[in-house]
């Protein structure tokens, strides 16, 4: 990366936005929507799969730390795949992240649209998206430090959904409460057709749903050079990892389940309203409409932040227009985040045209890609340990190499279950052609340089 421009790049990211970016990474639609499905699939069981997924995604994140710490002068992970994978895999990993966040925020910003409407009825559904997508991007366009406050308050609202859950739940579990006509008790988990209630098969197609919930949360290393101490703050993100995990994840599910009996989820709505309601929480609707509002545009605003950094990156290192690697003269990479942003208003609008069967594929390319992503990443960890067996002092890679490949095995291994799942075998055909045309585009736009 030119030294020269990653100096320009302003470290105005303090520890708390860094722990808080990785929270909302970690946190999204996916729980608060996404996790019926989940339920409905697996039953109790679903916390076994949050436990199994969110240890391999830790190992993934100590990867992509001890990466990110190995050289801090790199801008983000994006740069470390240059130099341990080549300019190809650079090409292809940074293209495709950037792509597969644009759809991922096209689902959500639409979504916005339909959250705004139940409290606007006569909105128009385009009006909502327009005015978020407006102020999202002229915040990231003031400074990196604006982003990072108004990402810790999206994510400590969504917190406080979930903590509010918990404390609920226990309540409930100590006193012996009844909703619906149930007590509300631990031994729910095993006494509704026991833990594993939809047998091996159900667990197993619970990964995938599992996978997608935690799409976003290695958006922390593409901080690394706007992070104001990345020595101390991306450690302490990523070692509190496990911790948000089980509080956030393991311990909703507990007490989701301990209060509403697993097969009465509807997968159609968030079951965290579900449970609302049944407790009898005055306006349980509302407020949760208002957490899932939130967090969509939590993951619009990590887009507009994810995209133009990855153009950075890649402008940076050739593999982009020049003219997106040029900072304002708030260090912010403003081409390259507006081109996103225009791409963005785009896709929005054809969200609206497009068929919502065609518009499904897409959105499940999306989150099948950031699985790519994060093989990638692995990939590049062996190669930097390969290069320095002794790894990082102060934030070694656990168990490596033992825990990398069982890491790459696991991913692969989800990949395998999507192309057996009707729903995602479409998009991971789509995913892979898309990985193929961008290997065979690497070698087309070098040929283009030199002639």
């Amino acid at each position: 990366m030119d030294e020269q421009q990653s100096k320009k790049l302003q470290r105005s990211l303090k520890s708390r936005h860094i722990t808080m970016i990785a929270i909302g990474g970690a946190i999204g639609t996916g729980l608060f929507l996404g996790s019926g499905s989940a339920i409905h699939a697996a039953g109790p069981s679903i916390i076994l799969s949050y436990l199994i997924v969110g240890i391999f995604i830790f190992f993934m994140m100590r990867a992509l730390g001890e990466l990110l710490l190995e050289d801090p002068s790199r801008h983000s992970f994006i740069d470390a795949i240059q130099y341990y994978l080549g300019d190809r895999m650079e090409f292809i990993a940074g293209w495709m992240y950037w792509a597969c966040w644009l759809t991922l925020a096209m689902a959500d910003l639409t979504a916005t649209g339909i959250y705004l409407r139940y409290w606007f009825p006569s909105l128009p559904q385009w009006v909502g998206p327009l005015v978020i997508v407006v102020v999202l991007t002229l915040v990231n366009m003031i400074n990196v430090g604006l982003f990072g406050e108004l990402e810790s308050w999206f994510s400590m609202i969504k917190v406080l959904a979930i903590v509010a859950l918990i404390v609920v739940g226990l309540v409930l579990i100590v006193m012996h409460g009844q909703v619906s006509g149930r007590t509300v008790s631990l031994a729910n988990l095993v006494n509704q057709g026991g833990f594993f209630p939809t047998g091996p098969l159900g667990f197993l197609l619970s990964f995938q749903m599992v996978v997608f919930a935690f799409v976003g949360i290695e958006m922390v290393g593409l901080t690394a050079g706007e992070t104001r101490d990345p020595q101390k703050d991306i450690p302490k993100a990523i070692n509190t990892l496990p911790v948000r995990i089980g509080l956030f994840y393991i311990s909703s599910m507990i007490a989701l389940m301990s209060i509403y009996p697993w097969f009465h989820v509807k997968t159609n709505s968030s079951p965290f309203v579900q449970v609302f309601v049944a407790i009898g929480i005055p306006g349980a609707a509302g407020i949760l409409n208002f957490v899932v509002l939130t967090a969509a545009m939590s993951a619009t605003n990590s887009a507009i932040f994810s995209t133009s950094r990855s153009l950075y990156a890649l402008a940076a290192s050739g593999n982009a227009p020049a003219r997106f690697k040029e900072l304002s003269l708030q260090a912010v990479p403003n081409r390259a985040l507006t081109f996103s942003t225009l791409i963005l208003f785009i896709t929005v609008v054809l969200n609206y045209i497009i068929p919502a069967g065609f518009f499904n594929v897409i959105a499940g390319v999306s989150t099948i890609t950031f699985v790519f992503t994060w093989l990638i990443i692995m990939f590049a960890h062996i190669k930097f340990r390969q290069a320095h067996p002794a790894g990082i002092k102060h934030f070694k890679m656990p168990g490596y190499p033992i825990t990398s490949w069982l890491t790459i095995a696991f991913f692969f291994g989800i990949l395998v279950i999507l192309l057996f799942v009707d729903a995602t075998r479409v998009p991971l055909i789509v995913s892979i052609v898309i990985f193929a045309l961008l290997a065979w585009g690497f070698n087309y736009t070098r040929k283009g340089k030199k002639n």
